[in-house]
C-alpha cells in the first residue's frame, strides 16, 4: 500500500526528541491560510479530532489528521512532512526550537490511486 503522508529522516529525528519531551502526539493539517495550512504537531491530549477530519495515516508513529475540507484539496497528492529552520506563528510543539514542519506534496500517478493507504475517521 502507497501511504499518503510521508517525513524526511529530519523530521522523525524532531518528532522523536518531542516524544521524549512531550509524550504522545498528534499531528494535524487544518485549512486556512498561512501558516493555518501547514502541518502542526499537540501533545495528543490537548487536540481534539473533528468528526468531519480523517486520518491519512503515522508518521513517527504518530497519528496524522486533516481537515476534511482541506483533504478534499490534497487528496489526489502524497504529502511528504519535512522540517526547517524557521519559527512559524502556531502553536506547534517545534515552534520553540527555531524549527517549523513544512509539506512537500506531489501527485499520485495513475496506477498508484488504486493503492492507497485508507483514510480513516472517528467513530461514533
Amino acid at each position: 500500500m502507497i501511504p499518503r503522508v510521508t517525513a524526511t529522516d529530519k523530521t522523525i529525528e524532531l518528532i522523536n526528541e518531542l516524544i521524549i519531551e512531550n509524550g504522545p502526539l498528534i499531528f494535524h493539517q487544518s485549512g486556512g491560510c498561512c501558516d493555518g495550512s501547514q502541518p502542526m504537531c499537540f501533545p495528543a491530549d490537548e487536540f481534539k479530532i473533528g468528526y468531519s477530519d480523517v486520518q491519512l495515516g503515522e508518521i513517527g508513529g504518530v497519528p496524522f489528521w486533516m481537515s476534511g475540507d482541506q483533504y478534499e484539496y490534497w487528496k489526489h497528492t502524497q504529502l511528504t512532512i519535512d522540517v526547517v529552520d524557521g519559527r512559524g506563528s502556531s502553536f506547534s510543539l517545534e515552534i520553540p526550537k527555531g524549527k517549523r514542519f513544512i509539506v512537500k506534496s506531489r501527485l499520485f500517478k495513475d496506477d498508484e490511486v488504486n493503492n492507497l493507504v485508507e483514510i480513516s475517521r472517528l467513530e461514533d
